[in-house]
């Protein structure tokens, strides 16, 4: 169908970013500052995806392990330099290990978001969802986007697919895995902070002694606790905590086919009983942990944090054994220090580390959806495998797939060209110009 004679175009760009988190904001400055005239599309009112409406944490900026290293630059420091000018995050450990975190004020983040496009020259469309595609050959033409004048389209040379649930790879028809299809696909998780939290006496509770009391919680019979080994940390506001709690399961299988997170009754559904399990947690904590006695609900995250759904089949498909054997590659346009965290059914999660101080690199490859002529992705749905994806999941290095992608995306759209088809030596070379780290040291 050619929606383009029956539905009008509202704006022809170079590139178009769907999806504005932490990839897709930092493709839409890439690309933005790189000269190419830019459209982000956004289904929520604000910038930011699953880093303002979920969570509160980046992780991924530095290594674990003995001796921390940062392994992210270019646009992830201009984030946390704009949030450090709102005196809006902090360092803290991980938990489990996984490197600092830098967590911060997700309301202050949604305005460095929102500055930093704005700043880079980037053209911003809130409250606006891809319906369709519309597609010539191997090519995209054009995008449908709901609207509340309705029906709209808007085309480009080269477009983005930083939805994190490849939604246009999708629409598009091209190649992706459905996690859950192959190997378990990992759990749904809501988020929600409390408030009024004595933060003195939570933190004289040990790890152990907070997973301990959460076990036998749930062994009385009294609370039903799916995840046993939780965990709670503090904010940039006072007497406010934010957890990682809850787990539901992500996907299903009726005759055979297989479902998660991108089926729209499947996801109502979690995104409800997410909310009902979350109070079970809050139940918990004000019931039998040392500071919570008067806290009280503060908020849920904006939606159900879903950490994978579709991962696209690219140029390259990172595995497993890349990651663990921390491989570098000629065409890298990022690292990777993190450990494999595999959020499974069960009731704890899965670790795997890469060697102490080292790092993956993350292919260009896993950007180009193969089989394609005019489009990238950046975020969640790169390609890699179940166990790889894990790891290289996070936000700081979704940041720097997205800014790898928008340079791509510019030049492309400038030459012409197919992402393929562009010489990663230029594409490199602008990374390094604006500050990214690339190479192992």
């Amino acid at each position: 169908m050619n929606y383009s004679k029956k539905i009008d175009t509202k704006g022809v760009y170079d590139v178009i970013v769907v999806g504005s988190g932490s990839a897709g904001a930092a493709a839409a400055i890439a690309a933005a500052r790189s000269g190419a005239r830019t459209l982000l599309i956004e289904r929520l009112p604000f910038l930011g995806g699953i880093s303002t409406a979920v969570l509160d944490t980046f992780y991924g900026y530095y290594t674990p392990g003995n001796n921390p290293r940062k392994v992210v630059g270019g646009i992830a420091d201009a984030v946390v330099n704009g949030l450090k000018g709102y005196n809006a995050c902090f360092e803290r450990p991980n938990t489990f290990g996984a490197g600092t975190g830098i967590t911060y004020h997700p309301e202050y983040l949604k305005i460095v978001w929102e500055t930093l496009v704005e700043e880079a020259g980037c053209h911003v469309l809130l409250n606006a969802w891809v319906q369709d595609v519309v597609k010539v050959g191997k090519e995209i033409k054009a995008l449908v986007v709901g609207t509340k004048n309705g029906l709209a389209c808007y085309e480009a040379k080269q477009y983005i697919d930083a939805t994190g649930d490849a939604d246009i790879v999708f629409l598009a028809g091209y190649e992706f895995e459905l996690a859950g299809a192959i190997e378990p696909a990992q759990t749904l998780t809501t988020t929600f902070k409390m408030v009024n939290v004595d933060i003195a006496r939570r933190k004289a509770v040990t790890k152990e002694a907070f997973h301990h009391l959460m076990q036998s919680a749930s062994e009385s019979g009294r609370y039903d606790l799916p995840r046993k080994e939780g965990s709670d940390h503090v904010t940039p506001v006072d007497g406010m905590t934010a957890t990682i709690m809850t787990r539901l399961k992500s996907y299903g299988i009726i005759d055979g086919q297989t479902f998660n997170a991108t089926n729209p009754e499947f996801l109502s559904s979690a995104e409800i009983r997410g909310r009902l399990q979350a109070l079970e947690y809050i139940r918990f904590l004000q019931d039998c942990v040392p500071g919570y006695e008067k806290a009280q609900l503060a908020s849920f995250g904006v939606q159900i944090g879903i950490r994978e759904t579709r991962r696209v089949r690219g140029e390259y498909w990172l595995t497993e054994a890349d990651v663990l054997s921390a491989r570098q590659f000629d065409d890298q346009i990022g690292l990777c220090g993190a450990p494999m965290e595999d959020h499974h059914d069960g009731e704890g999660t899965k670790w795997k580390y890469l060697p102490d101080g080292k790092t993956v690199g993350i292919p260009y490859r896993t950007l180009i959806p193969r089989n394609t002529g005019n489009i990238l992705v950046a975020g969640r749905c790169f390609s890699a495998s179940h166990v790889a994806h894990s790891s290289v999941r996070s936000m700081a290095q979704c940041m720097a797939m997205g800014e790898a992608a928008g340079i791509a995306a510019a030049l492309c759209a400038e030459r012409g060209i197919s992402p393929a088809a562009l010489d990663f030596a230029v594409i490199r070379q602008e990374l390094l110009h604006y500050g990214a780290i690339i190479d192992e040291l």
